[in-house]
């Protein structure tokens, strides 16, 4: 079987199903291919933390406004997929009391919503706060359901023409006058696929993708590690107010709390050591923050893999920069019709996917813009809805696990 298609977007996490979205709603035929089921890599194994740009505030300003502005978009379009639980920076003893005044300077400087409050006071907001914490910052993070958000843009895509196979990994490309040709793909697909466009949202799997087309995109993925545990009652995203560290993110769910991360380098994004100390460590620095969770049951834990670009990691260097996103237009490299799309956050993969839309889009001579920052994702409003669309797709995932499910 042969698939003809105008674009053919290869990866099926937020990114790829969010360029699928844009494409389609914009008219142009869509093919997107997963190996395994949806947001089965980075996106699905995250910590789930809706950004408000506060963490990068005083690093990136740019970067911080796009996680702004998207997380206020992601809460009028997404729906189920978002838990409001607002998000608390706190300073415990020992740490900078500089870092947090420049934290909160940038925040305001940049327009992001913030509320300094005394130990006492956070203490009285969330219960089991630890004694040593001296002040908090109250900013507008939120909690993301990754499995639901990638389900549900998936199924939009769907929606608007667009076909969605899983299980369909990329076995080989063939080019002929610097294009791609043709995608063989295989797994429960078996089909070849012909594009007018392929785009690479692999995250970071694009280097042994954009290998196959000939071309190299250098990556350096990192390990991050993420711990379930029981913990009732936890309101906001707990962040520790110091510079970016193993174990300094909590995030809240009903009866658990997410925490993480850890940051290690890897040379295979599917083959690497799982590290018991990274557990013991980010369980331990989390503790910090809220006692408790030092010594409750551990429910479950993950890795995630960040899908970092080389370059961009060399350039800026250093684990408190803003995680931005690279596109890499092939065409410079000798493939005409081929681009990928590397970096980035979960929070701001609608504007990373209109970004790469609006480029493919005018290689196709498409004149349309991007409609997805207005309109709300199907079947957004209603939780029972959304997890069938993530039972349809294979996309249940360790962050949410607990969550998806249970809600509708």
């Amino acid at each position: 079987m042969t698939i003809t298609t105008d674009v053919l977007v290869i990866g099926g996490g937020a990114t790829g199903t969010g360029i699928a979205r844009d494409l389609a709603l914009r008219g142009i035929d869509i093919t997107l291919a997963e190996r395994d089921g949806l947001s089965a890599g980075t996106s699905g194994r995250s910590h789930g933390l809706l950004h408000s740009g506060a963490r990068y505030a005083e690093a990136d300003a740019e970067g911080a406004l796009e996680c702004l502005e998207e997380n206020r978009i992601l809460r009028e379009i997404a729906g189920e997929c978002i838990r409001e639980t607002r998000g608390l920076f706190v300073q415990v003893a020992g740490d900078d009391p500089a870092y947090f005044d420049e934290k909160r300077a940038a925040c305001e400087e940049l327009g992001i919503p913030v509320d300094v409050v005394d130990g006492d006071d956070a203490r009285e907001a969330v219960p089991g706060l630890d004694a040593a914490v001296e002040r908090a910052m109250w900013v507008p993070d939120a909690v993301v359901l990754p499995s639901r958000l990638v389900a549900a843009t998936a199924a939009d895509a769907r929606e608007h023409g667009a076909r969605i196979l899983t299980h369909a990994p990329v076995e080989s490309m063939v080019l002929e006058n610097e294009r791609i040709n043709s995608v063989s793909l295989g797994g429960a697909a078996e089909t070849v696929v012909e594009p007018e466009y392929v785009v690479n949202a692999t995250g970071p799997h694009a280097g042994t993708v954009a290998e196959m087309a000939g071309v190299t995109v250098e990556m350096r993925p990192t390990r991050g590690v993420m711990v379930s545990v029981e913990h009732a009652g936890l309101e906001p995203v707990l962040n520790r107010c110091r510079d970016p560290a193993d174990g300094d993110i909590i995030v809240p769910h009903d009866d658990e709390v997410v925490l993480g991360t850890t940051s290690v380098p890897v040379d295979d994004p599917d083959e690497f050591e799982r590290d018991e100390q990274e557990i013991e460590r980010t369980i331990r620095e989390c503790a910090t923050m809220l006692p408790a969770v030092a010594d409750a049951p551990r429910v479950r834990s993950w890795w995630g893999v960040r899908p970092l670009y080389e370059p961009d990691e060399a350039a800026h260097g250093g684990r408190g920069i803003s995680r931005g996103f690279v596109q890499l237009d092939h065409a410079e490299d000798g493939v005409a019709n081929f681009v990928s799309i590397v970096g980035g956050k979960l929070t701001t993969y609608r504007r990373m996917a209109e970004s790469v839309s609006d480029l493919v889009a005018d290689r196709l001579g498409v004149g349309d813009s991007s409609t997805t920052a207005e309109r709300e994702l199907i079947g957004a409003s209603s939780a029972s809805k959304l997890d069938t669309f993530v039972d349809e797709f294979g996309g249940r995932g360790p962050t949410d696990a607990d969550l998806v499910g249970q809600d509708g």
